[in-house]
C-alpha cells in the first residue's frame, strides 16, 4: 500500500512542477507578446519616418535642381512633367 501512496505522491509532485513550469512559461509568453507589440509599433513609426524622409529628400533634390544644380536635373524634369500631366488631367475634369 505504501508503494501506491509513494507513486501518487510522486505524481502529485510532478504535476505540481509541471503546473509551475506552465505558469512560468505563460508569463514569459505574455511578456514576449507585449514586447512584440511594442516592437511592431516602433517599426511602424520608423517606417513612417523613413517615408517622410524619403519624400523630403526628393523635394530637396528638386529644389536644388531648380536653383541651378545639374546633379538631379533629369529627375526634376520628370517630376515637373508628371505634375504638368496631373494639372492637365485636373483641367480636363473641371471642363467636363
Amino acid at each position: 500500500m505504501s508503494e501506491i501512496t509513494e507513486i501518487v505522491d510522486n505524481l502529485e509532485n510532478r504535476i505540481s512542477k509541471l503546473l509551475h513550469r506552465y505558469d512560468v512559461m505563460k508569463q514569459a509568453n505574455e511578456s514576449l507578446q507585449e514586447e512584440l507589440t511594442s516592437v511592431k509599433a516602433e517599426y511602424e513609426k520608423l517606417e513612417v519616418n523613413l517615408q517622410t524622409s524619403q519624400e523630403q529628400v526628393q523635394t530637396l533634390k528638386a529644389a536644388n535642381a531648380m536653383l541651378g544644380s545639374t546633379d538631379h536635373k533629369r529627375e526634376t524634369k520628370l517630376k515637373i512633367n508628371s505634375l504638368i500631366r496631373e494639372i492637365d488631367q485636373c483641367i480636363v475634369q473641371l471642363s467636363e
